[in-house]
């Protein structure tokens, strides 16, 4: 898997609240952004994260390149709705050397299952192949293909969303490969508004598990409390 950061909006923090305080002010926010101080700054993300009234968080956005993740990964990533999503295609890409799968951890942990596993991508690749050589379009033969192919995926969200995938899917029930995904982005928005994403994760790093009855039983360490 590789992650990388490759947009966000300049100064996320300080645009995030600006945008907060125009409800409030007698001037525009372009003034606000360049006339708030640090302190200024804080006192309006404490005031609205904690509160709740997290609307202005809508006003910053990150964008991640996503590589050598699987289809299994990508298909409960696009059910975060709130966010915008360019992938490659299997209906104009087509393979010429044998593409990679990602093998999960419970896999390739046992010989026998990871031969298994090994033998079916092996004969879903063959399948396709052949389809293509019969002459079947690239768009019908990737029907054989299976979800443990590796794709690259181009995200982009809000922080308010962002912060919302953080809490479900860096969750430590959250499945294995989607949750590397999390944490991986989060490693990279925190230094760009390390205020913002201070306490961001799972909901056990602020309280009590929203997880219910289907909790770990295994909370974080929680966050520090902002000042």
């Amino acid at each position: 898997m590789d992650v990388r950061l490759l947009n966000h909006t300049p100064d996320p923090e300080r645009a995030i609240a600006a945008a907060a305080r125009l409800c409030y002010a007698p001037v525009g926010a372009a003034e606000l952004l360049e006339r708030m101080s640090d302190q200024a700054v804080r006192r309006v993300l404490r005031t609205i994260i904690s509160s709740g009234h997290t609307s202005a968080l809508e006003h910053a956005s990150y964008t991640f390149a996503i590589d050598g993740v699987s289809r299994a990964l990508t298909h409960q990533l696009v059910r975060h709705r709130l966010a915008s999503y360019n992938q490659q295609s299997q209906r104009y890409v087509t393979y010429a050397q044998e593409p990679q799968f990602v093998v999960p951890p419970a896999v390739e942990a046992y010989p026998a299952a990871s031969e298994t596993f090994s033998a079916a991508m092996r004969g879903a690749f063959d399948a396709y192949r052949a389809l293509l050589d019969a002459g079947v379009p690239a768009e019908d033969a990737r029907y054989v293909l299976p979800n443990a192919m590796e794709t690259k995926i181009v995200v982009t969200m809000n922080v308010r969303e962002l912060l919302h995938f953080l809490e479900l899917r860096g969750c430590k029930r959250a499945q294995w490969e989607i949750r590397a995904l999390a944490l991986a982005m989060l490693d990279l928005a925190e230094p760009t508004a390390p205020y913002v994403f201070m306490d961001a994760g799972a909901s056990c790093r602020r309280g009590a598990c929203r997880e219910g009855t289907m909790t770990c039983g295994e909370p974080y360490p929680k966050a520090r409390k902002r000042e």
